[in-house]
């Protein structure tokens, strides 16, 4: 049963969501969420990472504008709100602020060391951006709308990142996702999948545009991924 604690950061405390898995212990994955907030899809993303062998933990990324975000409805107030929060958050604080999430998190209990991502939307760009400038043993970024204007930085991702992108994303064009896989396709520490006719927010459980299949294929190589980077083989 997943439960919240505060992690203290510099200028206040984030709250987050927790699951451990059944044994009680395994490396952390920080889940970074969409738009919409740490809420029913953010917490069933935790559960399956805890099912996995993971200690899920999904910090408040919004913690600055406004605590307690956690919109599951998709209606039009809840976009509203949603669109608003995306274009005043401080997208080089977050990155700092998250990789502090990240080093709090690796001293939990329970917590076997390493410390990987899953980003989906917003917070698969952050995911991006993370890897790009802090590292992270392991990361995953589902669609991640607006790498395309960070693509100077793929250069400096050094740790395993994994990326999906839909293919009929609305919000990451053909061009951005060109200029995206054109980015990392010299660097070995990055991997690209692509998913044939699936729009933005292709996994996301209750969503409109949710692809069973194609949700199904991409949690899969997430979840090989991370145990592949995370999990000692010892």
């Amino acid at each position: 049963m997943g439960h919240y604690i505060d992690i203290d950061l510099d200028g206040g405390s984030v709250r987050a969501f927790v699951e451990h898995p059944d044994s009680g212990s395994g490396p952390a994955v920080v889940v970074l969420h969409e738009v919409f907030g740490v809420n029913d899809d953010m917490r069933a993303s935790s559960r399956e990472l805890a099912e996995h062998g993971f200690v899920a933990v999904v910090p408040e990324l919004f913690w600055r504008q406004e605590r307690g975000v956690a919109m599951s409805h998709w209606t039009q107030a809840e976009m509203d709100k949603a669109i608003a929060l995306y274009q005043a958050y401080d997208r080089d604080q977050g990155a700092k602020d998250i990789a502090g999430v990240m080093q709090f998190v690796s001293t939990l209990p329970g917590v076997t060391g390493k410390v990987g991502l899953v980003g989906y939307c917003l917070g698969g760009l952050m995911t991006y951006l993370v890897s790009a400038r802090h590292g992270a043993d392991a990361a995953v970024a589902y669609y991640p709308g607006a790498a395309e204007d960070y693509v100077s930085e793929a250069i400096n991702i050094r740790t395993p990142l994994m990326i999906h992108l839909g293919e009929k994303d609305e919000y990451i064009s053909k061009d951005a996702q060109r200029a995206i896989k054109e980015a990392v396709a010299a660097n070995p520490a990055v991997t690209v999948h692509s998913y044939a006719g699936c729009a933005h927010a292709f996994a996301r459980h209750t969503g409109t545009r949710y692809d069973a299949r194609a949700a199904a294929l991409a949690n899969g190589r997430t979840w090989q991924f991370l145990k592949d980077n995370l999990i000692d083989p010892r």
